[in-house]
């Protein structure tokens, strides 16, 4: 059995727009998480062509073990806690898949996302089959709604219920941000529907683990989209071209910042 929910994050930019915002803020993000021997390894970010779909396909690999719970450290040997992350953006669709070598085919998570330019009002654009559609949760995601953020992930000038964009005068945006798009026809939007599958086969772990990573996807699509509209002055203004420069100029610095968390993890167990 898998998991499957319907996460949808609607944005007050256009799908145009937000190809280049999402980029961007995948780069920022990366830096920030990042260090100490962990964080993100970028094996290839390359163009591919198969079966008529076009896009960039990337391949990352994820070193997370402080990061975690602490329930599956205790199952997890050394060097099992380490992620690869296939991507392949042929926008405005993209399908993302996570594995691990150590649990092989007992373990996957799946995002595939659509963006459309409509407010989260479509249902099943992931044409799935209609038992399965019955199965899958839709979870709906306010990026203006302080209570889905902990005390922990906020930070004030990524809430986009005080910001004030600058270049695009959007923002801030208020309890009925959504709805006051509705009657404003001229204003951008779009949503990104995020169907993600969780399967972690393991007995007795199984439904506690799918549920705690999907409330982690939660936690994930809430924060990154946070940030992305508080960041649209940084990026409204960026082309393709600017985005490939900055994807190159952040897989230089993370590779570099990888390396010297090694070298200070090494000298530290020598000493």
């Amino acid at each position: 059995m898998v998991l499957i929910k319907e996460y949808r994050v609607v944005l007050p930019c256009s799908v145009e727009e937000y190809q280049v915002g999402q980029l961007f803020s995948v780069a920022e993000a990366s830096k920030n998480e990042t260090g100490g021997g962990e964080g993100i390894e970028v094996l290839k970010n390359e163009p591919y062509e198969k079966d008529g779909e076009k896009g960039q396909y990337t391949h990352k690999i994820y070193h997370l073990k402080s990061k975690v719970p602490g329930f599956v450290k205790l199952f997890a040997p050394e060097g099992s806690l380490i992620f690869h992350e296939k991507a392949w953006n042929a926008y405005p669709y993209c399908r993302t898949i996570v594995t691990n070598e150590y649990m092989k085919d007992s373990f996957f998570i799946k995002i595939e996302t659509w963006h459309k330019p409509d407010l989260g009002t479509q249902e099943n654009v992931h044409k799935l089959d209609e038992s399965t559609w019955k199965s899958v949760s839709v979870v709906p995601i306010d990026i203006a709604d302080r209570s889905y953020v902990s005390n922990a992930d906020y930070k004030p000038d990524e809430d986009p219920a005080i910001f004030k964009s600058v270049k695009t005068g959007r923002g801030p945006l208020g309890p009925s941000w959504k709805k006051e798009l509705v009657s404003k026809p001229e204003c951008p939007r779009m949503c990104a529907y995020k169907l993600v599958t969780v399967k972690f086969k393991w007995w007795g772990l199984q439904s506690k683990v799918e549920n705690f990573i999907h409330e982690q996807e939660k936690r994930i699509f809430t924060n990154f989209h946070r940030q992305l509209f508080c960041w649209i002055d940084k990026w409204v203004e960026l082309n393709m071209d600017d985005i490939r420069r900055m994807e190159a100029e952040t897989q230089k610095e993370l590779d570099e910042l990888r390396k010297q968390g090694e070298v200070r993890g090494t000298s530290a167990a020598d000493e």
